[in-house]
């Protein structure tokens, strides 16, 4: 009993020592993206920019953004970077934390303005919100996740696609969590 006591403790320890430092006066930005062509974008739910909310501590920044959108019911995670061409999920919202590097990024489809983001910031992004990489460096990555154990598709902005993804879209439920300031987070001052 007292060995797994120590084990659970020293699992915790664990866990708390992989989480990043979540920097509470983070700045949010909003960007309203309307339907762009095939491109369908959100109609309700604006695409949220956090700059500067990780403040990493260890030596695995990809670990601890993972535990922190787990511990906020974020699920699926994956590491990978942002494609370099238009896609957008209609079944699910996606988190994109960047744990390595920068990239220029296009949010809402083709001729909307691209934002930088970089190390420490995240992105989320509403069901239907198109999104491609322009340009990176410094070994650019990210962590994906999902909430509430969504399951993502793949949407290109077909037009054959755009009828269906507007019925989903409309079906995708708000997330339980903020991805990094849990229940109560700041994301629903923005998504109601």
């Amino acid at each position: 009993m007292k060995l797994r006591f120590i084990l659970l403790v020293f699992t915790i320890q664990i866990f708390i020592s992989m989480q990043a430092q979540i920097n509470p006066s983070a700045e949010i930005m909003a960007l309203s993206l309307p339907e762009n062509g095939n491109f369908p974008n959100n109609p309700v739910l604006p695409a949220l920019l956090y700059k500067n909310v990780f403040d990493f501590s260890g030596s695995d920044p990809a670990a601890e953004i993972e535990a922190v959108f787990a511990g906020n019911n974020w699920k699926g995670s994956w590491r990978n970077g942002i494609y370099n061409f238009q896609h957008y999920h209609s079944t699910a919202h996606e988190a994109l934390g960047v744990y390595s590097g920068w990239a220029v990024v296009q949010l809402g489809g083709p001729g909307n303005d691209p934002v930088k983001i970089e190390k420490g910031d995240l992105v989320v992004l509403p069901s239907g919100t198109a999104h491609k990489r322009i340009d990176s460096g410094g070994g650019f990555a990210v962590v994906g996740a999902y909430p509430d154990r969504q399951s993502w598709d793949m949407n290109y902005g077909k037009e054959e696609e755009r009828e269906k993804a507007r019925q989903n879209i409309s079906k995708v439920p708000l997330p339980q969590n903020d991805p990094v300031f849990g229940v109560s987070g700041k994301m629903f001052e923005f998504w109601k």
